[in-house]
Order: C-alpha cells, then sequence, then structure tokens
C-alpha cells in the first residue's frame, strides 16, 4: 500500500452497552465518515478492531475501531501500522476530550495523553507521542472524581447536536489533513470555534 496510505484511528469503547457514550465519540467520527462513502467495517482479529479501507480523495485509507476496549487501544494500532509498515506521520488518531467543551474540536500533532487512557496506551504501545490527533470535546463534569461516570454516559441532547457539528467541521478539513497541510487544516478547523 505504500506510505502515501493514512490510518484514521476513532477511539471507543465495542457494543451497544457504550455505542451513545461521549467517551465513544472517536468512533462517531470515523462511522460517520464511513457513511458517507458507503463503506462497512469487517471485524479483522490481526488488528484487533473492526477494519476497512477505501481510497477517498486520491488517498488510500485504512480505517480502524479498536475493538479491544479504549485502555487497550495502542495493541490495535500498533498492530496496524506494522503490517502496513506506514509512517507515524500518517496516523491520524480521532478521540473524545474532556479539556475542550461540546462542539469544539482541534487538531494537534505531539503531546502528552492527557489524562486519556486511550492515548496513554497508544503512547506506550508506539514508544513514541509525535503522531496526529483530533480532539472532539465533550465537556467536564466540574470534578475529576465524576470523570468516569461522565463519559460512559450519553451526552445530553444539546451537547449531542453540538458534537455531531463538531464531527462535521472536523471532516470538512479531512482533505487539507491528506495532503499533509496540517497548519491549513488546523487554521481552518480552529476558526469555526
Amino acid at each position: 500500500m505504500g506510505t502515501t496510505a493514512w490510518l484514521l484511528v476513532g477511539l471507543g469503547n465495542p457494543g451497544a452497552k457504550y455505542a451513545q457514550t461521549r467517551h465513544n465519540v472517536g468512533f462517531w467520527w470515523i462511522d460517520t465518515f464511513a457513511k458517507g462513502l458507503d463503506t462497512d467495517f469487517k471485524p479483522a482479529a490481526k488488528f484487533f478492531g473492526d477494519f476497512a479501507r477505501v481510497s477517498w480523495c486520491g488517498q488510500n485509507l485504512l480505517l480502524l475501531k479498536p475493538t479491544t476496549f479504549m485502555n487497550r487501544s495502542g495493541q490495535a494500532v500498533l498492530a496496524l501500522l506494522n503490517y502496513y509498515q506506514l509512517p507515524l506521520e500518517h496516523l491520524l488518531i480521532i478521540h473524545d476530550d474532556l479539556d475542550l467543551p461540546p462542539g469544539g474540536a482541534k487538531l494537534k500533532r505531539n503531546g502528552g495523553h492527557g489524562g486519556h487512557n486511550g492515548l496513554r496506551d497508544i503512547i506506550n504501545c508506539l514508544g513514541r507521542r509525535d503522531f496526529l490527533r483530533l480532539r472532539l470535546g465533550i465537556g467536564h463534569p466540574g470534578s475529576g472524581q465524576d470523570v468516569v461516570n461522565y463519559v460512559l454516559n450519553r451526552p445530553s441532547a444539546a451537547d449531542q447536536r453540538a458534537i455531531e457539528a463538531a464531527i462535521t467541521g472536523a471532516l470538512e478539513v479531512l482533505p487539507e489533513v491528506l495532503a499533509d497541510d496540517i497548519e491549513k487544516a488546523m487554521h481552518r478547523l480552529h476558526s469555526q470555534i
């Protein structure tokens, strides 16, 4: 597939119990993208997740939803990167972010995990942190003690609409991301907020 391929990984937890929870907005983003391409995910045991291959905007894309549960996301990411021998520069992780309000969306390359267990495991498995992330805001419950319950529950109807708008906005800058014009993508996305 070569170095032109991109790996897009939406983070979340598998199963109907978690499908509509805030922690699954990475899954929501990648499902929305795949639906627009009329693409279905198939279980791929060797990649520890649900997987699809598509061609879009002149790029070969690998789409992944790890089914390892959030805390083991790195296992799936590492397996796919190694199998296709993809450079880390062509990895985009899409995840929920407590530090952004619902409706917020930011692109970021490099950085820590910010307390996000999926990112923590990816950084541990890769041994590097200089990959691109799409952060989708879900807001913060106000107290650190409430975080687990908060991320594993559904957003309010108003927050849901705001998150869906952020997903749409983030999808609009994907062509720039895939063209390696990250600065332009960041400027367009961040100016929407």
